[in-house]
């Protein structure tokens, strides 16, 4: 027989330790399952990142981040994470890939009216280390493991990166970066200021938007970059798409359409990622368009999907930045405690 917990919290990011908190204060039976490591995004930071983000839209409670400055560090934010899952003792399990969630075999749903009708503990959720039963899954995994793509000749070449972690192995290398948003802004912002020769390929409406909402890279990036620009630190590419990447070479098309062969050492292609739906597609969970892409269609209350017992937070809906992920995790438990076991939960 397996344990049935009341909640199951897929991904350790900010939206999971905020919701596995809030599961541990109601009283509900719960584990995170997380596939790398705690804070794994974070973790994938680029080394020595300060983080834009203001310490009140990344804490948890008040008053845990401490930074020496006024934002912290990739690291400080990462050290802040780990220590808050331990000094709480919140029950995630790291290095543990969720493979597959389905409908429990010894709980069918009723196939003439599945999702909405099922029976409790019906859903099997499959790892990479075993096998768990719960009430109500919430999905809040990440998108940076799902990076896009270019759809280039080329691309698969070992120079070619979908992450940016640091400078020192690109010092007086060849470097291209192709993106428009902020991680892109910094990479190419921190390869330039370490020594490497850095061409960043962007499409001159991203350049020129200095709209923060339509994620454009960002003004304290944006004006370093500049000042790269000024030094002939940079060079700037106004793109209108990349042709091949070849291994010492890549071929790009300029705006008004002229080709350029440029000397090359390193690709990074920074151009968004998108979450993977592919197991709340298979439960029977409804999509719509968003505007970072594809996105669970669920109810903005309480954040459950079309399919009872499945919520979802973070990249998963149109809350995707820090402190609205951590808001709207800890929102949907609180309503899902009160729910299954009524008002004791809201004392």
């Amino acid at each position: 027989m397996y344990k049935v917990f009341d909640l199951i919290i897929i991904g350790a990011g900010p939206a999971g330790i905020a919701a596995a908190y809030e599961a541990k204060r109601a009283g509900l039976d719960y584990v995170v399952l997380e596939k790398g490591l705690i804070a794994n995004t974070v973790y994938n930071y680029p080394v020595g990142l300060t983080v834009f983000s203001t310490v009140n839209e990344l804490e948890f409670e008040p008053g845990g981040l401490k930074p020496a400055r006024e934002k912290p560090t990739r690291e400080e934010l990462l050290s802040y994470y780990v220590r808050f899952v331990l000094d709480n003792e919140l029950n995630v399990r790291t290095e543990e890939a969720v493979l597959e969630v389905r409908w429990d075999e010894n709980h069918p749903a009723d196939e003439t009216s599945a999702p909405l009708l099922r029976k409790e503990g019906s859903f099997a959720v499959v790892t990479s280390k075993g096998e768990y039963r719960a009430t109500n899954v919430l999905f809040a995994i990440g998108a940076m493991d799902y990076p896009r793509t270019l759809g280039v000749s080329g691309e698969g070449l070992s120079k070619v990166h979908d992450h940016f972690r640091e400078t020192y192995p690109w010092v007086k290398k060849k470097a291209l970066v192709v993106g428009g948003g902020n991680s892109a802004g910094e990479a190419a912002l921190f390869l330039a200021q370490e020594g490497a020769e850095t061409t960043l390929a962007i499409f001159r409406a991203d350049w020129e938007n200095n709209d923060p909402k339509q994620g454009c890279i960002k003004y304290w990036v944006k004006q370093p970059l500049e000042e790269e620009l000024k030094e002939h630190c940079l060079r700037l590419f106004f793109l209108g798409k990349v042709i091949e990447i070849r291994e010492g070479e890549v071929e790009l098309e300029g705006e008004t359409g002229e080709r350029a062969v440029i000397e090359n050492d390193v690709v990074f292609v920074l151009i968004g990622s998108d979450a993977d739906l592919t197991m709340l597609k298979g439960l029977g969970v409804e999509t719509e368009q968003g505007k970072y892409g594809e996105v669970p269609v669920y109810d903005p209350e309480t954040f459950e999907t079309n399919v009872p017992g499945i919520y979802v937070a973070g990249h998963f809906t149109h809350q995707r930045h820090i402190k609205p992920a951590i808001d709207t995790a800890k929102t949907l438990v609180r309503k899902l405690a009160v729910k299954l076991k009524g008002e004791e939960a809201r004392a």
